[in-house]
């Protein structure tokens, strides 16, 4: 065991450790679940010292053994190896400074290691021109960025399988329902192609949320002012970030607000409970659309994936669609978390950002795998019921809406009164009747009409 101190006092550490107190302290104190810091934030913290140790090497401020030094650690971690020595927990006090100094820790242990008799410390040579301020904000902006490719490219997929939907059903009829009642007609194309348009919209917000995230506040240190940077720093630390992570980060014109500020990860976070809300709709639909089969609307058909009861046979729950308005749900109450933990900043600094990233970083991970699995095990396969569709429409009242402008509401209004009550169909009392004549009252009710293709002329006059 080695002996390690700290402002609070000392602390055994076990000698084959990377970690040193402040991250064992971190472990001790907030027990709160067995979830470790994200990985992408442990790699964005690592791409940042080694960032740091480049540029306070070329600033003079680090001497060359010791950036060097510095730099392979960090090569090291980021191949993936000594990840058991990132003990911080991901829901912890002190705005992210556990989390940095385990980052820092692990990186001047390692250095030690691999530079026998070379002395580096955590806090003056890793940690060196930064704050916790500015560099755990920073690679908690890092994560999410690398973390939303995959949201997007799940978004993409579930678009391009609705197109395919919208293609293969333009011209299927259905009802059209309000308020949970027959309403006028449309196709199964118009249906899918309005998902498609909707989760468009998403991507929208996602990509425009995405550019408050590449503004960065590194180079602030601890409230914004720089305070213990050089000039050289400042103007390089982040161009050199970019180099190293492969990302386009831009430092914050106002560095004082970046780093107290919370609302760019309010919109992000607000970006994704709008796509969780949609999701959850459009399940909602696939759910009740499918019911049944016999009992139900059962105008979709979901691809059957597993048994839905222990005790009645055959039974075929609709479990994707299930689990996607459960990770909406989740996503939902992330984003009143974030928006939470975001009011609550106080003066020159919010001290709940490990919340806020730990849960915007669950709700990317929650969204891009219920998306993929919603696209792969249910909408790739939904076929429409297209008798089911055809025998609703032409036993629905509301079509009739489609006579108002030739026979007036009231006159229509009545024709449907009947053909509720006698239970027959609007097309047999129109020619029964002789209310119109029967080629306009068959293009009046063709799915083509019905769907709002405008009436001729010649066929008005007919009339």
């Amino acid at each position: 065991m080695r002996i390690e101190h700290d402002c609070v006092g000392t602390m055994a550490i076990d000698d084959d450790a990377l970690y040193g107190i402040h991250s064992k302290r971190a472990e001790e104190n907030f027990p709160i679940s067995n979830e470790k810091l994200h990985p992408l934030i442990i790699e964005s913290l690592v791409q940042i010292k080694k960032a740091a140790a480049e540029v306070n090497l070329k600033a003079g401020t680090l001497d060359a053994d010791k950036s060097q030094a510095i730099v392979n650690a960090c090569n090291q971690l980021l191949l993936g190896r000594y990840s058991e020595a990132f003990i911080a927990p991901a829901i912890q006090g002190s705005a992210g400074t556990s989390a940095n100094m385990n980052v820092n820790e692990v990186v001047a242990h390692l250095a030690e290691r691999m530079t026998p008799g070379l002395k580096v410390h955590p806090n003056d040579d890793v940690n060196q021109s930064q704050s916790t301020n500015d560099t755990f904000p920073t690679a908690g902006k890092m994560a999410m960025l690398k973390k939303l490719p995959a949201l997007l490219t799940a978004i993409e997929s579930l678009k391009m399988a609705l197109l395919d939907k919208a293609d293969r059903y333009a011209d299927t009829v259905k009802v059209g329902r309000t308020q949970l009642q027959d309403a006028v007609p449309t196709t199964y194309g118009n249906t899918f192609k309005a998902y498609w348009s909707m989760f468009s919209r998403d991507t929208k917000r996602l990509t425009a949320a995405k550019d408050a995230l590449t503004e960065v506040n590194l180079g602030g240190t601890a409230i914004g002012t720089g305070l213990n940077t050089t000039d050289l720093y400042q103007a390089t630390i982040v161009p050199t970030v970019n180099q190293i992570s492969q990302l386009s980060l831009t430092q914050a014109t106002n560095l004082i607000d970046a780093t107290q500020n919370c609302d760019a990860y309010v919109t992000f976070s607000s970006a994704m409970k709008a796509l969780a809300v949609d999701l959850s709709k459009f399940c909602n639909d696939l759910r009740l659309l499918a019911s049944g089969p016999q009992a139900g609307l059962a105008e979709l058909k979901l691809p059957a994936k597993q048994a839905g009861s222990s005790i009645m046979p055959a039974k075929v729950n609709p479990v994707i669609p299930e689990v996607v308005n459960q990770v909406a749900f989740q996503v939902i109450g992330n984003d009143t978390t974030v928006t939470l933990a975001a009011e609550a900043g106080q003066l020159e600094l919010n001290a709940f950002e490990p919340i806020m990233f730990r849960d915007i970083l669950a709700s990317e991970t929650y969204l891009a795998n219920a998306i993929q699995t919603l696209v792969a095990n249910c909408v790739s396969g939904i076929t429409v019921n297209e008798d089911r569709c055809q025998e609703n429409v032409e036993h629905s009242a509301v079509v009739a809406t489609a006579l108002s402008p030739y026979l007036g509401y009231e006159k229509t209004t009545l024709l449907v009164k009947r053909a509720v009550k006698e239970n027959r169909s609007i097309r047999e009392l129109l020619k029964t009747e002789h209310l119109l004549a029967p080629k306009l009252v068959d293009h009046l009710l063709s799915p083509a009409n019905l769907t709002n293709q405008k009436v001729s002329h010649a066929l008005a006059q007919e009339s």
